[in-house]
């Protein structure tokens, strides 16, 4: 019965309002102040029936929206996608290979589960600030933001609702 949930997910519009999406926005601008990764945020209400149909879980639909959104495609191959599917209480995090062997399946975890406590709490917004905290942090561990070299902004800070 895995269609009912999504058939009445809570609506992504109403959790994160205009002025919560500009909130968020300035906190990927000015988290992105302290490294030259990418932070991405998207989040989807619910999947499409046919994609639950084919059995397509949160991970996948992750990929899909990290390779849609073009967050690999950074010089330094340091985009970091977060994810919400409200609908399956699920958060995934994905980060480009420039991640590989640096981060552990820990640290990613523990920034899920400090989105995943404020969500249980019913503070949408102060989750995905929370996990744009926590993904700033990893990322500024490994690459660090560097005053002799310009950085640019790669990917737009804009959420993405789905």
């Amino acid at each position: 019965m895995r269609w009912l949930k999504h058939l009445f997910a809570p609506s992504a519009r109403r959790l994160f309002p205009a002025a919560t999406l500009q909130r968020i926005t300035a906190a990927i601008a000015a988290s992105e102040l302290r490294h030259t990764g990418e932070i991405c945020f998207a989040v989807d209400a619910a999947l499409p029936m046919r994609a639950i149909m084919a059995g397509t879980t949160a991970r996948d639909r992750a990929n899909e929206t990290f390779a849609r959104l073009g967050v690999w495609d950074t010089r330094a191959n340091n985009g970091v996608l977060l994810y919400l599917l409200l609908a399956d209480h699920r958060i995934e995090i994905v980060a480009d290979r420039g991640f590989d062997g640096l981060v552990s399946d820990a640290q990613w975890r523990g920034a899920c589960q400090l989105v995943e406590e404020r969500l249980r709490a019913g503070e949408p917004e102060a989750a995905v600030l929370a996990g744009i905290e926590a993904l700033s942090d990893i990322i500024a561990a490994h690459f660090p933001d560097d005053p002799d070299t310009v950085d640019h902004d790669e990917l737009p800070n804009v959420p993405h609702i789905l």
